[in-house]
């Protein structure tokens, strides 16, 4: 088993990718993500941030799921496509908090590391794959 940015420890996926957000565990990003939403201020603004940040953050695990789940290294790259808008999506939630005043950036920091983290292991990854899915096309072609 291998420690993953997610914050849990997982096995490797079929399509390649080592760890993620499969382990359900009390650390993963998108828990910590429930807990800051639940803790913002009752304000107009936070609860539509709040709700946009809970709906991508809990995207990113449940889409990877979905991913290492894929039937074709193609289903991969497209679902693992949709945890990669996702989790830019997350650290776009996570800039607005901080830029409107809701949140101190220094109560963000953690969070905000951990999601850069997630797009570039998502990023590589859809890039590993793509090259993966090239080589087995031009494989049945040659």
């Amino acid at each position: 088993m291998k420690q993953s940015v997610f914050g849990d420890s997982t096995r490797s996926a079929n399509n390649g990718i080592a760890g993620g957000p499969t382990g359900g565990t009390d650390t993963g990003f998108g828990l910590r993500v429930v807990r800051l939403v639940d803790s913002l201020p009752n304000r107009r603004s936070c609860n539509v941030i709040g709700s946009q940040l809970l709906r991508s953050a809990t995207s990113v695990g449940a889409n990877y799921r979905s991913a290492c789940r894929a039937r074709s290294t193609k289903e991969f790259v497209a679902k693992l496509g949709i945890v990669e808008e996702e989790a830019d999506e997350s650290a776009y939630w996570l800039e607005m908090l901080v830029s409107s005043g809701a949140v101190k950036p220094e109560l963000l920091s953690d969070l905000r590391r951990e999601i850069d983290e997630i797009v570039a292991m998502v990023v590589a990854s859809l890039r590993t794959a793509k090259r993966n899915l090239k080589a087995q096309r031009a494989a049945r072609k040659g």
